[in-house]
């Protein structure tokens, strides 16, 4: 293989993603050519409606393993927190990139921060994860959908349809927006997403060359990191339709992890924590899940599914 194609995202933050990463495959093998191959998901097309409600983050991945089966492309980049906890059958993650700051930004051109917002407040964030915990802090905000890419819900928030908007840091630092980031919203007392931060390189299977030449930037303190927040993940069956936050950090061997299971409607959440082997990921997060189930996690799991079908 002389040439490495690259399936992506037709966004601005996807693409800056896989041009990242393939700057960093032509350092690691050099004289491998690495080429992109944009294209446009259900994901990115449809945005009158929540993700959850159009089928959830794998909407953002479907047309580029189709694009992978039909040999037009090597791999395909993603932000980790959108891939699906079970892959389709065929496919593999050779390589999990270091992880970037995993943390939310609270982003507002007239307020401070969360406590800050004037009483009754239009936020804006499709995310149940962070409309559980927004509502948990201040239940009487208004919660506004927000779709699109990140240039596209600043354009929104510049134009005054929201007092504030929530969104990635990572996104807003890989894109040259760090100015934007009026508070960094983090541990303890806000969780990310699972994976949030995190970039990932999808291949097929059994494509052995593929996932060689992509192996070479596996980062293994975040894998380990991210293993852990995505075994707690899919042992709640969780998804983008659950209100699911987790944070992993790793200090040499020893692994912590915080999971918490919220309500979008009213704020209740429950929350746990353990600590384990480095060397067994998948036990921790499986571990955390049960005591997040123990305190009652499945009543919000319940209730956002039923919330789901009524759409």
């Amino acid at each position: 293989m002389k040439t490495l194609r690259i399936a992506t995202r037709k966004s601005p933050l996807a693409l800056w993603q896989s041009e990242h990463v393939a700057d960093r495959l032509r350092a690691a093998h050099p004289g491998l050519e690495v080429s992109l191959v944009p294209m446009s998901t259900r994901g990115d097309e449809v945005l009158d409606r929540s993700l959850a409600a159009i089928g959830g983050k794998g909407l953002f991945l479907k047309e580029l393993e189709l694009a992978m089966l039909r040999g037009e492309a090597d791999c395909a980049v993603h932000s980790l927190k959108d891939v699906p906890m079970e892959l389709e059958p065929g496919f593999a993650l050779p390589a999990i990139l270091e992880r970037a700051d995993y943390a939310d930004a609270f982003v507002s051109n007239h307020h401070d921060g969360i406590d800050s917002l004037p009483l009754g407040a239009r936020v804006g964030t499709s995310s149940l994860r962070r409309q559980a915990q927004l509502r948990a802090l201040r239940p009487d905000l208004q919660l506004l959908d927000l779709r699109g890419n990140v240039n596209t819900r600043l354009a929104r928030l510049d134009a005054g349809d929201y007092d504030a908007i929530v969104l990635a840091c990572a996104g807003l630092q890989r894109l040259g927006f760090d100015a934007r980031i009026r508070a960094r919203l983090e541990s303890p007392y806000w969780l990310p997403a699972p994976a949030q931060g995190a970039i990932a390189i999808e291949c097929r299977e059994d494509d052995v060359a593929a996932r060689s030449f992509c192996a070479a930037l596996d980062h293994a303190a975040t894998r380990t990191c991210v293993e852990a927040e995505r075994a707690m993940n899919r042992a709640l069956h969780g998804s983008c339709h659950v209100p699911v936050a987790a944070y992993a950090r790793l200090d040499g061997e020893h692994l912590r992890l915080d999971g918490q299971v919220g309500s979008a409607s009213d704020g209740r959440a429950v929350r746990a924590h353990g600590e384990g082997r480095g060397d067994a990921p998948d036990c921790l997060g499986i571990e955390v899940a049960q005591r997040l189930l123990e305190q009652g996690a499945g009543e919000f799991i319940a209730d956002s599914l039923v919330d789901i079908d009524a759409d």
